[in-house]
């Protein structure tokens, strides 16, 4: 049950009063971490519903640009506060597919929890991942899906980033992502929720 008013207030989609709680706060000198924080977990509530039944997607996109307007304050002051800072992800939607708001969700959420975030967009080819991942050496990559039809892309990718011998962990995430997709494509993680993205971050980070 939600008792922050910050989180209450984005997971009831108020967007003015989301707007005025977080200037308010960092008026006051409440870290901009800690406002994520707060967001975020309205934002979980607002997936929770989705889950449920209760919100439809309508509600959960309109509660990701909240977010995201949120965000374009907070980011910057986020960035700031090196001290923070836990590691580069590289991000991306897989080759055939175009759909970035789940992916978009996960990065700022991981921006916000002091991740530095390679995102490559949508439609992205194996040899753009394996790429970003020579170049960053990010011992996390996350692939967005939400077309059943790009399962295969996913996993030619998977297997192509394992062929180049990168020692980088697969993080997969989308609507209809469970383990036997995560599997069948061969990747270390599957996330349902854009929360469940950070969990496996930190864990993989904190090793």
């Amino acid at each position: 049950m939600l008792t922050d008013a910050l989180s209450i207030a984005i997971a009831e989609l108020e967007e003015e009063q989301v707007a005025g709680l977080v200037k308010e706060r960092l008026d006051s000198g409440i870290s901009p971490l800690e406002i994520v924080n707060s967001l975020q977990q309205g934002m979980a509530e607002a997936g929770s519903r989705f889950e449920t039944g209760e919100y439809f997607l309508g509600e959960l996109i309109m509660c990701g640009e909240i977010m995201q307007d949120s965000m374009v304050i907070l980011e910057p002051l986020l960035i700031g506060s090196n001290a923070e800072y836990k590691g580069s992800i590289v991000m991306g939607t897989v080759k055939g597919d175009i759909h970035d708001l789940g992916k978009n969700i996960v990065v700022m959420l991981l921006k916000g929890s002091g991740y530095n975030v390679i995102d490559l967009g949508v439609d992205v080819s194996k040899e753009k991942f394996i790429e970003a991942i020579k170049e960053s050496n990010a011992p996390l990559v996350g692939m967005s899906v939400l077309l059943t039809g790009c399962q295969e892309s996913m996993k030619e990718t998977i297997e192509a980033i394992r062929a180049a011998g990168l020692n980088t962990k697969v993080l997969i995430g989308g609507n209809y992502i469970d383990d036997i997709v995560k599997d069948y494509v061969g990747a270390d993680y599957s996330a349902q929720a854009a929360t469940d993205g950070i969990k496996v971050a930190d864990e993989i980070f904190s090793v």
